[in-house]
């Protein structure tokens, strides 16, 4: 890539998490040009400004919008909101970057249910479903990929607004995950992965990173993870499915695909598919994963009334 080829990062604006915004942020303290893609032009887009991205407006599924993203781009990384729209867009950014981009790097954000997947399993959510063949596709394209697969992330609101409300009223994280052991990861975590891939992606072409916390263990590990950051009792109440289902994921808001993204992730914690524990973070950046202790102590405020 010449000294002088942005980087594309699309998702920029996303909310949840925040890994393109915050790979941005990484890229940029190294002055290497980033420009960002995003849907709208708003607050959001003004504060990749103000870091000192170029930011182009557009939409992932249309090819001629990909197109001007890319030109002259000699990295990307691929990120999308939990979307129906997901294979498309990944279809069109294969198809585009092959016929116009010279890309010596494609970074692709997926999930690591992808890798206890098959073509034909039929137990996981359509959103996962969309990210293996997202995969499937990127590899056919014979670009150089580098696919990211993190575990659930710390940032999910099921860690942070939704369990600084139960703890809030009664010391509590309610989910139904029964027994099943987990390793979130934090977005930041997932972030430095992308952004030192961006860095200098020959070590890294044709990898596939998974990415978890330091750590698998269940929820009552967990919450007393969270009892030491806040320096007061924490604990886990494991909740029937649909009661859980009925009370809070109904009320949250989501579209129908987003719910039945996280209704499915929550069975699948349950059915212990989440156990997984890797160093990838540490393989990757030379520093190891954060913890959920720490995770959550850098927001006390959060979870305080």
């Amino acid at each position: 890539m010449a000294d002088n080829s942005p980087i594309l990062i699309t998702g920029a604006a996303g909310a949840i998490g925040g890994v393109s915004r915050t790979a941005i942020k990484l890229l940029r303290e190294h002055d290497l040009p980033v420009r960002a893609m995003v849907r709208r032009d708003d607050d959001r887009a003004a504060t990749l400004r103000d870091m000192g991205a170029q930011v182009v407006v557009g939409d992932l599924t249309h090819p001629t919008d990909v197109a001007e993203a890319l030109d002259g781009a000699g990295r990307m990384f691929f990120s999308m909101a939990v979307s129906p729209d997901y294979l498309e867009a990944a279809t069109v950014v294969a198809t585009v970057a092959r016929a116009v981009g010279a890309l010596d790097a494609l970074v692709s954000m997926s999930q690591m249910t992808v890798s206890q997947m098959t073509a034909t399993s039929v137990g996981e959510s359509h959103q996962q479903r969309l990210h293996w063949l997202s995969e499937q596709v990127l590899d056919w394209s014979g670009l150089p990929v580098v696919h990211v697969r993190p575990t659930v992330f710390l940032d999910n609101p099921l860690f942070t607004t939704l369990a600084a409300r139960s703890i809030t009223d009664s010391g509590t994280i309610r989910l139904p995950f029964g027994t099943g052991r987990t390793s979130p990861v934090a977005a930041r975590d997932v972030a430095r992965v992308v952004a030192t891939v961006l860095r200098d992606p020959q070590p890294h072409r044709g990898k596939v990173y998974e990415l978890t916390g330091p750590r698998t263990q269940d929820m009552t590990g967990i919450a007393a993870e969270y009892s030491r950051a806040l320096g007061k009792p924490v604990s886990y109440v494991d909740v029937p499915f649909d009661e859980w289902s009925d009370d809070v994921l109904a009320a949250a808001g989501f579209s129908p695909h987003v719910e039945e993204h996280i209704a499915t992730m929550t069975r699948l914690q349950r059915e212990n598919r989440y156990d997984r524990f890797t160093r990838d973070v540490e393989l990757v950046t030379g520093q190891p994963a954060q913890t959920i202790e720490e995770f959550v102590a850098e927001r006390a405020a959060l979870f305080t009334p």
